[in-house]
């Protein structure tokens, strides 16, 4: 039987996004994805979410011959983390 995933509330999602970002630098959707433990479908509107309120941005970056898609984490991003996100996760932990 395959092991199912607990739900995890948007904001420790977000936060998650912005820690890997941060720790791992520029990222490929696809390593993004795997590494926070995300579904691409169920997901893509809360990256998209945040690119558009400033928190990670995406951009083009040419490896060889191929157009790769890449996502950072902007200094809003990181300040947002910092100033709200983290506090959160400090007073009500994600509890797996």
């Amino acid at each position: 039987m395959p092991q199912q995933r607990e739900y995890r509330e948007r904001i420790y999602i977000r936060a998650e996004i912005i820690i890997k970002l941060a720790e791992h630098g520029p990222l490929t959707l696809t390593n993004l994805i795997s590494y926070c433990g995300l579904n691409l479908s169920k997901h893509k509107e809360i990256l998209d979410e945040m690119e558009s309120k400033g928190l990670i941005e995406k951009f083009h970056e040419i490896q060889g011959k191929k157009d790769i898609l890449k996502y950072k984490v902007t200094q809003k991003g990181l300040k947002f983390y910092e100033i709200i996100l983290k506090p959160y996760i400090e007073m009500f932990p994600y509890k797996k």
